[in-house]
């Protein structure tokens, strides 16, 4: 569509065979849609079919569309620390899938734990791996390490190198940045209270220690009984400050929390009544540059 306008100049269906079973699927959803770093191509991931659409935009009249399978159901994810490679979830398979930007194919397919759920993921350097792409999951308390470094640790890459510990199951983000050394996950739709409205945060350099817990909803102060699910770190420009949403019903106070990345001591807790279910926050600047 027009950028200005949003005038649609071209509709193109996702329907068509689904990965493996090669049935037809009448109405599979796009599930995330990323830029490409390389070249003029929108990177389009169709959730139930378990495939990514590389589309040329560079003339629309005659419309390019190279078509990768990997597994279903495509869901969410980001690039890897080179903005080479496009980390998705297909969450109802277990896998990741490496998609290679630059050259335009599957890099990798890697088992990972039940129903990840990455957000964007989080990038870090590894003491051992070298640079690592991280996912929480759905479905288990895992928070699995790929490498993703083919070059200099090629034996690591596209390969599950190692499973941190988290609290349990319903993570649906990690982050971390470039200049921390920590990694933060939730986890809102556990059924715990106590996890639900925690967050966990690992020592990227000391990462045998195990987590620290810190009870954000606890810190927020909320004055009723609402579910107070702790949900989406997100780190601020400078990278020193992490951001998160006291996620409650429509009905009920919610909140941001600031975080001190280096003391992990509360900096900060916003509240206003047209801060209802805050679910995703993103810092501009990260999102535009894909720092996470």
């Amino acid at each position: 569509m027009k950028g200005d306008t949003l005038e649609p100049l071209r509709i193109v269906s996702t329907r068509g065979m689904v990965v493996g079973t090669q049935e037809y699927h009448p109405e599979p959803r796009v599930a995330s849609i990323l830029g490409s770093h390389y070249k003029p191509e929108f990177v389009v991931n169709v959730k139930e079919t378990g495939k990514t659409l590389l589309v040329d935009y560079s003339n629309i009249d005659v419309l390019r569309i190279a078509e990768i399978g990997s597994a279903p159901f495509l869901h969410d994810g980001g690039l890897d620390s080179s903005k080479r490679y496009f980390m998705v979830a297909a969450n109802q398979s277990n896998k990741i899938a490496a998609i290679d930007t630059k050259d335009g194919k599957l890099a990798g397919l890697v088992e990972v734990g039940k129903i990840p759920h990455p957000g964007r993921g989080a990038n870090f350097d590894h003491p051992k791996f070298g640079p690592v792409w991280a996912t929480g999951h759905l479905g288990d308390e895992t928070i699995s390490l790929i490498g993703t470094d083919p070059k200099k640790h090629k034996q690591y890459a596209w390969k599950e190198v190692a499973k941190l510990k988290g609290p349990g199951g319903g993570a649906l983000f990690v982050k971390s940045h470039p200049k921390s050394k920590n990694l933060w996950s939730d986890a809102p739709l556990n059924p715990d209270p106590a996890v639900s409205q925690s967050i966990v945060v690992y020592d990227i350099n000391n990462l045998d220690k195990g987590y620290k817990t810190l009870p954000i909803a606890e810190w927020a102060d909320l004055k009723d009984d609402g579910a107070k699910r702790v949900v989406q770190p997100e780190y601020n420009k400078a990278g020193d400050e992490v951001w998160f949403s006291v996620w409650s019903a429509k009905n009920k106070e919610s909140a941001i929390v600031v975080v001190d990345d280096k003391t992990l001591k509360l900096k900060k807790v916003i509240k206003d009544p047209r801060l209802i279910t805050p679910t995703g926050h993103f810092n501009v600047y990260n999102t535009q540059h894909d720092v996470y």
